[in-house]
């Protein structure tokens, strides 16, 4: 409770310097990963969104490896933003102890985790991998380490139990599906460009989850992770709902990131919202108040802590 009072106060004053900066130009370095994974189209979505609510607002997009590699360019100061899966993100702010330290700003959107695979596949259930090539994603990117939580809570050494594949650049991953490299190519978000590619391209695709008893034993190992439902309809052709399990991810700040600069692009984020869900329509739109129940509260930016309270 205090540190929601602490956070409230901090809106009181937040406020005023952002209203009164509004019209002043604001330019924020935003790390996103390779071509043609989510995270860059997330990235041209959200700028694009903002700067309809704030002309001013400037996110100058940085490609960059993925999550770990954003986690090294917020600590360096190199970039004022990154986009981070959520079991890095986790796991880097449970690590944070002594200040500075990196900071949630606002949330990206809740990402499923699935395989996709033609639908004409032999492959049925995630038990059917093994010993088949799969692209899990890029070297850096946090829906790989999830791809590998999902495989060992589903009893498969990631390593061992198949022949895993890593992509150069994200969005390779749908071609080698289509001429046989790879078996199965692991993803996470409704919207996710790779899941899209293979859900429209001719014959289409079909997508898996855990079973049951996997999930169960995934959620105990990783606490980053939640269960999720994809429901019938997402995806062309899908006619039943997918049990799965997946996470948030984050835009991070850097350590000691202006709070009147995250307090107006916070309010941007909210106010963006519907021009966020015209160019991203397969996924819901950020709302900074998911925030509330997604990560604990002395993991939010001042800034964010505070417009959260004034809700």
């Amino acid at each position: 409770m205090t540190f929601w009072l602490l956070a409230a106060a901090c809106l009181g004053l937040l406020a005023p310097a952002s209203a009164s900066h509004a019209a002043e130009p604001l330019r924020l370095v935003l790390a996103t990963a390779t071509p043609g994974g989510g995270f860059p189209a997330y990235g041209e979505a959200l700028a694009a969104a903002v700067r309809e609510v704030d002309p001013d607002l400037i996110l100058e997009l940085r490609a960059s490896k993925g999550s770990t590699e954003n986690l090294v360019l917020l600590r360096d100061g190199r970039v004022d933003l990154g986009l981070v899966q959520g079991e890095y993100a986790y796991e880097a702010l449970t690590g944070e102890g002594a200040k500075p330290a990196v900071t949630v700003v606002a949330p990206v959107y809740a990402a499923p985790g699935l395989f996709v695979v033609p639908a004409d596949s032999p492959v049925r259930r995630i038990d059917d991998l093994r010993g088949r090539p799969v692209a899990l994603g890029t070297r850096s990117s946090g829906l790989t380490a999830m791809g590998r939580t999902v495989l060992r809570g589903s009893g498969i050494d990631p390593e061992h139990d198949i022949r895993p594949v890593l992509l150069d650049q994200a969005g390779d991953g749908p071609a080698m599906l289509r001429d046989g490299r790879a078996a199965a190519l692991f993803g996470g978000g409704t919207g996710w460009p790779g899941f899209r590619t293979m859900a429209e391209a001719p014959g289409g695709a079909r997508f898996m989850g855990p079973s049951p008893a996997a999930i169960v034993a995934i959620l105990a190992a990783s606490p980053s992770l939640r269960r999720m439902t994809v429901p019938p309809g997402t995806f062309p052709h899908q006619d039943a709902a997918i049990e799965t399990v997946g996470s948030w991810s984050f835009i991070l700040g850097r350590p000691g990131l202006d709070p009147t600069s995250v307090a107006r692009l916070v309010a941007a984020i909210d106010r963006a919202k519907p021009a966020l869900a015209r160019r991203l329509p397969h996924e819901r739109p950020s709302d900074p108040r998911d925030l509330k129940d997604a990560v604990p509260a002395g993991w939010l930016h001042p800034a964010t802590a505070a417009f959260l309270g004034g809700q």
